[in-house]
Order: C-alpha cells, then structure tokens, then sequence
C-alpha cells in the first residue's frame, strides 16, 4: 500500500514539475517577447491607453508620445494594441523597404461595409487584381496624361463661373470646389461629368465628403476599439447609410452604362471593367475578382479618394493665400511673367519654381492625411530590433513625417522656401508624403498632383483671394475641422477679378 501511495506521489510529483516547467519556458518566451516588442505607456485593463489620447487630435497625442518612447512605440486603444511608426526614416523604412509586412490595410468601420471589396480596405489577391487593373486602365483614360490635363481644364472653366458669379463678395469655397475636383475622377471613370446642380452628383459628393469626416470622429474611433458597445453609435450608422446610399447610386449609373455598353468602344472605367468582366465570362470563368460588388466598391474607392483630399488640399491653398497675401503676390508675379493670361498648362510646372514650391508646402503644412489608413503586418516582422506579430496594427504617423524637426528647417511654419534652393530653383525633399509611401501609396498620385497644379495656378492668374471686409489676414482660423483628414474650418473668402488679365 505504501509502494502504491509513494508511486502515486512520484506521478504527481512528475505531473507538478512539468506543469511548472511549462508554465516558466511560456513565461520566459513571453517575456522575451514582451522584451522585443516596441516600448509604450503601461495600459489600463480595458481601456489600453485611451486616457492618455485626445481622439479629436489622436495624431498629436501619438506624436507626443513619440518624443518618450521613440519612433517605434506600442500603444493600447481600448483593448486593441497598436504599433505606431514615427518620423521620416522610420515610416520610409517600414513602407517601402519593408512593404509587404506592412503592406495590409485594417480599418473595422468601413471594412464591414466593403467586405473586402475594392482597392482600399481589401487585402491579399483580390486587392493586387483590382489595384493593377485600376493603374493599368486609369492611365489609358488619362490619368497623369494629356487627356486628363484637358479634362482638368474644361472642368476649371466651370468652376470659374461660379466664382465669378460671387463677384468679389465673401463665399464659401467648399462645395464648388469639391464638386469641380470630383468631376474629374467621375469623367474618368463614367465617361461624362455632371453638372454642379444635378441633385444626385450633390449627395453623392456630400455624403461622400461627410464619410470622411465621420471615419474620424471619436465615436466611430470607438468602435473601432469596441465593436460590441458602439455598434449603433449615430456617426457609425450615419457613415452606414451614406455608404449604402451611394453605393445604390453607384450600381445605378453602372445600370445605364451597361444599357449602352459597347465592348468595342469603352467610354470609361466602368466600361473597361464590364469588357474584362465579359472576357472572362466569354471563356467560361464565372467565379473571378471581376464582379459587380468589386466594381462598386473600386468606384467607390476612387470617387472618395478622388474628391476630398485634393478638394481639401485646393482650399487650405486659398486660404493660405488669403491669409499671407506676400506669398500670393509672388505666385501671382511669377505667373504673370512666365505664363501672362493663356491657361496654364502642366509643362509650365518647371519653370514655375515659386508656384510649384508653394503648392508642396501646402500639401506638407496643411497634413490632410495625419494619419495613413492603418496598415496591418501580414506576417510576424523584426522592425529596428523590435518584434511585432502578424496582424498588428500599424498606424504610419504622416503627421510626424511632415514637421519632422530633424527633416524641416520650420516644420510648424508656412514656408516655401522648404522647397525652393538657394538659387530659387525647385527642389524635392525625401520627407514630403503626402500620399503616402509603398505598396499603399495612392493610386491617384498622379492625378492629384497634376490636379492641384491647373487648379490652383488657374485660379490665381484670375483672382485675388482676400478675407472678407472687415477681417484681417491674421484673423483667418487655420484650425482644422477633424475627421479621418484635416479639412479647412468652415470660412468664407472673397475671390476679387485682377486686374490687367486679359483673355486670349
């Protein structure tokens, strides 16, 4: 009996020791881990580190707390872990020198209306299939090309009159303005522009406008940390049907393109689409990436993505004229002499080095995008000496890339000279991101960039923005509105005819 009890003893024995071992070998690795991980305030149980975060600034709370724990940080929101990427090199690093581990997207609030769908929140091959397609078949309706620059032009002319209209008394530049840009990503995709009182294109442009906003307010935010408790939040809801609403628009003007759809003669995007769509149907595949709901979402995609960050760039530029009236004029000054009164075309953008100096540092200043659409690692990754896991959520902080003190000479400052050599000649910087970096860099880049050349050069040959009777230049608020970008607080400007341009 008492050879049984000792044996049963042993077994226990045994039994303890190695359940004691494997809990000091788990404990070890995951410290070790722990030890790898980039550093970052100890978090709260449940709520991470959210009382350390202002959400209607979360950029400028990551970028303070860059200055404590370094360029490579981790920080809880809610119970969500997240690794931030600070500075120039290190967002560079990981984006491009590291693009496919950090080349997913993750954003909850408008992955479940997209399923998975589109260019934007999509992940994996359905992502690659739909971003080479919309590369390849943008730039055949011109993007970046003559036939966009001409489009561009025709558009600008448009949104002349209504400034004119105005003659010289303070308005609101926010819906011409995006009503103007979206045309130019709508005639790229449909074929056909719309008119500026269309009650359809209005709501859809709008909707699509207030999206942006709504994806960044605290409350949408918060579900993103807490699904589950903020489900039926009224931003997230409000964001729900304005997507649904446009996406039933969307299907709506596929519907009457496919009435008079010519595999022969493609007007557009769209059109471009439904002829590999039928291709591949013709040769018996069925089940392909090309299907109506990746259709939507991509035009879904493009549309959002076409209007808001350009329009909003163009306003913070009028602004920024408005409120320093020297720098206008030396824009204006250059135009006159290297351009007179004809429309301005893309060539002239080199020798318009001044013009060209003072869009950039408009882009880097006014920072529409603080934070790039978080990104996810698709694989485990060591990054600088730290270990993240796969499926991490990464926020690259643009906003740290664009007042990088050790990258800027006045990060906090209007400045073109940012831009601009001793000789008073153009010049890159490495820390210019606007539109991102890598596998993830807009798909538009080349668009908006030819975009916010025409418009913002037409428009200063013709007119002088001033603020309206009664405000000083050093009145004009440049606090921007929050939401996922930084737009212009509301504000009215006044766009005065100059004098001695006279028309070809």
């Amino acid at each position: 009996m008492l050879m049984l009890e000792d044996l049963f003893l042993s077994y226990v024995t045994v039994a303890l020791m190695l359940v004691l071992m494997c809990i000091l070998v788990s404990l070890f690795f995951r410290s070790k881990d722990k030890r790898r991980e980039p550093p970052g305030p100890q978090p709260l149980p449940l709520l991470g580190n959210l009382l350390q975060m202002d959400l209607k600034r979360l950029d400028r709370s990551l970028v303070d707390l860059s200055k404590k724990y370094g360029s490579v940080f981790t920080v809880h929101l809610g119970p969500q872990k997240v690794v931030v990427l600070a500075g120039y090199k290190t967002v560079k690093q990981a984006l491009v020198n590291h693009a496919v581990e950090f080349g997913e997207r993750r954003i909850p609030c408008l992955h479940d209306f997209t399923l998975g769908k589109g260019i934007f929140f999509a992940n994996g091959e359905s992502w690659k299939e739909m971003r080479r397609f919309a590369l390849s078949n943008l730039k055949d309706f011109g993007m970046g090309r003559k036939a966009a620059e001409d489009k561009i032009i025709e558009e600008i002319q448009y949104l002349i009159e209504v400034f004119e209209r105005h003659e010289g008394q303070p308005f609101s530049t926010g819906q011409p303005m995006n009503y103007a840009v979206s045309n130019i990503i709508c005639s790229i995709v449909y074929g056909s522009r719309f008119e500026y009182r269309d009650k359809d294109f209005k709501l859809m442009v709008d909707r699509a406008n207030e999206n942006i906003q709504l994806a960044g307010s605290p409350s949408v935010l918060l579900f993103d940390m807490y699904p589950g408790i903020f489900h039926w939040a009224s931003n997230r809801m409000r964001l729900k049907r304005n997507v649904f609403e446009n996406h039933k628009r969307i299907k709506q003007l596929i519907g009457h393109l496919q009435e008079t759809f010519n595999v022969e003669m493609c007007r557009g995007f769209v059109d471009s689409f439904l002829a590999q769509k039928k291709k591949l149907e013709d040769s018996g595949i069925t089940d392909s990436y090309y299907n109506i709901e990746n259709l939507v979402s991509t035009v879904g995609n493009l549309f959002s993505g076409g209007t808001d960050t350009t329009s909003s760039t163009l306003r913070w530029g009028l602004l920024l004229m408005a409120k320093y009236p020297r720098i206008q004029y030396q824009v204006q000054e250059e135009l006159s002499r290297v351009v007179g009164s004809r429309q301005v075309r893309v060539e002239d953008r080199r020798n318009l080095p001044y013009t060209d100096a003072v869009i950039h540092e408009t882009q880097r200043l006014a920072n529409v995008v603080p934070l790039a659409i978080p990104h996810k690692t698709s694989q485990d990754v060591t990054f600088q000496g730290f270990f993240i896991k796969g499926g991490t959520t990464v926020f690259p902080l643009l906003t740290s890339v664009h007042h990088d003190e050790s990258e800027w000479e006045s990060p906090n400052s209007f400045n073109p000279s940012h831009f601009l050599d001793t000789e008073g000649k153009f010049i890159r910087r490495d820390a210019f991101m606007p539109f991102s970096a890598g596998r993830r860099a807009c798909p538009g880049e080349s668009l908006a960039r030819m975009e916010l050349f025409l418009f913002f050069t037409s428009l200063l040959q013709l007119f002088r923005f001033t603020p309206p009777p009664g405000v000083k230049e050093d009145d004009l608020d440049l606090t921007p509105v929050v939401g996922f970008t930084l737009t212009p607080s509301p504000h009215e400007l006044c766009a005065v005819s100059r004098e001695g341009i006279q028309n070809e």
